[in-house]
């Protein structure tokens, strides 16, 4: 009896423990400021991607209904992951501890609190990676037109460099930082870049056009030295750059260029763009090198792409059974208007399934890179495995059709392609050249495979 009484003591007094955790009166200066400054105002701040400024009370306030109803729908921050039991070093998301307070104090009547104890935030009037070691620039600014659809140019940075080099991080400036939805950073070996800039009369490239097929087999991995650097980042408004972790960095072969493909949101009136680009490299060769595995290949150029009008659960797919012990240390997506959802998993030795990768509502808008909070450990013989889904239909607010029409691969933002890739470290660096070919071979099987379909569908009339 005793004991009973005893229990139902503790748990009447449990909720008063736990609400006596929580703050009484939320206020502005103690509890929001912070949470605003450190999720919002690297984007909500003059000269950047956000349409108005969250610095200040007055500017939450204004805005504090809308926070809410975005904060609340997982829009904004914009963060396009579904939850995994993976954490992320750069996840941008408020915690529901967070989402609580903002709730709390929009319906408490959103008080101030002490505005003068508030610190605001403190950004970088330099380089945010220190002293950089090369800086380029656009050779000419492109003028962003006042109004109309998004635009998604290509950009070529000639670099003539006499040697290799290893990259540690890259860092974006942006003359126009207000049109400057995102940027995306490739390597190109093959030079055609150069040679297709302005060929239209403007600075840069249409799309993604650069992607020729000599460049394209470089920047999926299909020849050993361009295998660890097809990929090199990219920007997007309100993340930090950052410097690869240890002692990792990533090639960049002698007398390659990188381009950059840019994606332009027209602002009212018209900005005229000239980005600089800060490369910092490694004093040394890493003693791992990282390597790109790409599924389906070639952002899915032999995976039958091929999307027929008004078709709503078009997939494509592939897989890879990894040959030697890896660490992943970050994970992205690529595709264009059409697609729905991307998806990669990992199906360890021991059958144990870990999802590496879940976004079922993509945006071309919002392509980002995530980071590993810590290297994933995937050993030898786990199959990795990446599906795509694409709506053709008059359904999809994002068909760049309408009526919808067939839609094939290509490199234009019209076309599609799509890629789930995940960056890895051979445990043993002596395993990476058994990786790379393992890499390598994805690709050729998927072009013979692609090829024979072709010819022996050609041969019986289909």
């Amino acid at each position: 009896m005793k004991s009973r009484v005893l229990l139902t003591g503790l748990l009447l007094l449990l909720p008063a423990r736990v609400n006596a955790a929580e703050p009484v009166n939320v206020t502005f200066a103690e509890h929001i400021a912070p949470i605003v400054h450190a999720k919002c105002t690297m984007c909500h701040r003059k000269g950047q991607s956000g349409p108005f400024e969250l610095l200040t009370y007055e500017d939450v306030r204004e805005r504090a209904a809308t926070m809410q109803a975005v904060v609340h729908d997982n829009y904004m921050p914009p963060w396009k992951l579904v939850n995994t039991n993976i954490q992320f070093a750069n996840d941008r998301r408020l915690t529901p501890q967070e989402k609580s307070l903002l709730t709390r104090w929009v319906e408490s009547g959103m008080p101030a609190g002490n505005l003068a104890s508030i610190q605001p935030p403190k950004y970088p009037d330099g380089w945010s990676l220190g002293k950089p070691d090369l800086v380029v620039k656009m050779k000419d600014a492109f003028r962003v037109p006042a109004s109309g659809p998004d635009v998604y140019r290509s950009f070529v940075f000639p670099l003539d460099l006499k040697e290799d080099k290893w990259i540690k991080g890259i860092e974006l400036r942006p003359s126009a930082r207000g049109v400057v939805h995102h940027a995306l950073f490739f390597l190109d070996q093959s030079g055609s870049a150069r040679v297709q800039d302005g060929r239209d009369g403007q600075p840069g490239i249409s799309g993604m056009s650069f992607l020729s097929a000599g460049s394209v087999s470089r920047l999926s991995g299909g020849a050993g030295r361009g295998l660890s650097a097809r990929g090199l980042g990219g920007y997007v408004p309100g993340a930090m750059p950052n410097k690869l972790p240890g002692d990792l960095a990533q090639l960049l072969p002698k007398g390659s260029d990188i381009v950059m493909q840019t994606h332009f949101h027209p602002s009212g009136k018209v900005e005229w763009e000239q980005t600089e680009m800060a490369i910092y490299f490694a004093d040394k060769p890493p003693s791992r090198q990282t390597v790109d595995v790409p599924l389906p290949p070639l952002f899915g150029r032999f995976a039958g792409l091929n999307v027929p009008a008004g078709e709503k659960n078009f997939k494509i797919s592939q897989s890879i059974t990894l040959p030697v012990d890896v660490e992943a240390i970050s994970i992205r997506g690529h595709a264009h208007y059409i697609c729905r959802a991307m998806e990669m998993t990992a199906t360890l030795p021991d059958g144990e399934k870990m999802t590496l990768m879940k976004i079922d509502d993509w945006d071309l808008d919002w392509q980002d890179r995530y980071q590993f909070a810590k290297p994933l450990s995937l050993p030898s013989g786990t199959k990795l495995y990446a599906e795509i889904i694409y709506d053709n239909s008059a359904d999809n607010p994002e068909n760049p059709y309408s009526p919808p029409q067939l839609i094939k691969w290509g490199r234009e933002s019209n076309d599609e392609m799509g890629a789930v890739t995940v960056q890895v470290i051979a445990k043993d660096e002596t395993d990476r050249p058994e990786l790379q070919r393992a890499v390598s071979k994805s690709l050729t099987d998927s072009a013979r495979s692609f090829f024979q379909k072709r010819i022996f569908g050609a041969a019986d009339g289909k």
